[in-house]
């Protein structure tokens, strides 16, 4: 194919509106081709019935019925990007290539290849960015290391904010550029070894009540009290810029959230060892209990707790766990049953919708009391007090555990009182700390 186009490849991005990577594609001078690559090596390690592949291809789907209807068409390929490069340069007449940045390991790893690959037939790789407000890198200490505690990066975001980081793109204004093709056939789940069917796309949108009422409605399971755009945030369906735009107007607390979402994602990227190592090395020395029987009753939501059991049912039901529970189950992971974080931060990694890397190694080394913390102590949270505190008359847990409170349920798998102390005699062993903290 003679004419010259730019391929724009959808990653985390999978919207045209606000889109600033495909905005730059568009503006490129050449025909865009969009493509998106199913990466055997990512889907490799999922099960048959995992749920995000449907939910990525029903957004495909979604794309592509605005794609016909302006003239072109959807690429979609199953293969590694070095080989699906390959195919679309015997293809096409590819000037250049653009994509939106990603900061996880993995991504920036095949991101260097692809790159070296392109750039040896001469063809440049732009990256763009789009999934965050301020890149790793834009927020740093006066002295240019990177911020390894919240509170100071977020007063730093804060101030670093400006209009033009929540200005849109328009992207969609240039739908016209698109090279002009018909459709072709796309590997389907089945081929690919996923048993499900697509996910029609529906993208919620919070109500401006939602998010001024979040700071008191947020800690509570039973009720709609969270926004639950993590999985469009993770897969790039809806625009940070216009989710943080919102927050901005109506709750810092709200953006505090996105900001916590960012500092994660800042802290992976100057720290990539995270994605296996504690932050703080001294905590590897912890000797956390082998416990098969434990896992697998705290996978299964019957640990005899409450609230524990009802989030994790919800987290199976689902693909989803309300904020709150998730700090629960997983500190009782750590603290209670003594196991260790990682295998928790896996079945996350492996259930959760909304999962991202960042914020699901963030938060569990949060929990664990190993990660990026200003307070040199760890915590214990109490699910018997977070019960009381935060699903009072059990409105949550019966969702979830219809036989809490009948002979049917189970009795609890370890004691409070038994679990603290072998916890804080565990801790101390490895790191000679005296302060405990009970929530």
């Amino acid at each position: 194919m003679s004419v010259p186009v730019t391929l724009f490849w959808f990653r985390r991005d999978l919207r045209l509106n606000d889109n600033r990577s495909l905005a730059a594609a568009l503006r490129s001078g050449n025909p865009v081709v969009p493509v998106f690559i199913f990466d055997p090596m990512i889907l490799r390690r999922l099960p048959a019935d995992d749920r995000r592949v449907p939910f990525i291809y029903g957004a495909l789907e979604a794309l592509q019925q605005l794609f016909v209807a302006a003239g072109t068409s959807l690429e979609v390929l199953h293969a590694t990007p070095a080989a699906a490069f390959s195919e679309l340069s015997r293809k096409y007449t590819i000037a250049e290539v653009h994509a939106g940045r990603d900061y996880e390991p993995y991504a920036r790893e095949r991101d260097e290849a692809i790159r070296t690959q392109l750039e040896s037939q001469g063809i440049p790789f732009f990256l763009h960015q789009d999934q965050v407000l301020l890149e790793p890198g834009a927020v740093l200490k006066n002295d240019g290391t990177p911020y390894t505690v919240y509170t100071p990066f977020y007063r730093k975001w804060r101030a670093t904010l400006t209009a033009e980081h929540f200005a849109f793109s328009g992207s969609e204004e240039l739908q016209s550029y698109f090279y002009r093709k018909s459709p072709e056939a796309w590997p389907s789940l089945g081929e690919m070894g996923f048993s499900a069917a697509p996910v029609p796309l529906i993208t919620p949108w919070p109500e401006s009540t939602l998010i001024r009422q979040y700071a008191d409605t947020r800690n509570l399971p039973a009720v709609a009290g969270t926004s639950r755009l993590g999985v469009h945030l993770r897969f790039g369906t809806i625009s940070i810029r216009k989710l943080a735009l919102l927050a901005d107007r109506e709750s810092e607390v709200f953006l505090k959230e996105l900001a916590w979402r960012e500092f994660f994602m800042h802290l992976l990227a100057h720290f990539p060892r995270l994605a296996g190592e504690a932050f703080k090395k001294d905590y590897d020395s912890i000797a956390w209990r082998d416990d098969l029987e434990g896992f697998d009753r705290w996978c299964k939501g019957t640990t005899g707790y409450p609230i524990v059991d009802a989030g994790m049912r919800e987290l199976t039901a689902t693909g989803f766990m309300h904020n709150r529970v998730r700090m629960v189950t997983a500190s009782f992971l750590c603290k209670h049953l003594l196991i260790d974080w990682r295998l928790g931060e896996r079945w996350f990694a492996e259930q959760l919708m909304d999962f991202e890397l960042a914020s699901n190694n963030g938060n569990w080394q949060w929990v664990a009391g190993c990660g990026c913390d200003a307070a040199p102590y760890f915590r214990i949270f109490n699910p018997v007090m977070q019960q009381q505190k935060f699903d009072p008359v059990f409105a949550y847990v019966r969702r979830w555990v219809p036989e809490y409170g009948t002979a049917a349920y189970p009795k609890p798998v370890v004691d409070h009182k038994m679990a603290t102390a072998r916890c804080l005699a565990a801790y101390k062993r490895a790191l000679g700390r005296e302060q405990l903290s009970l929530f």
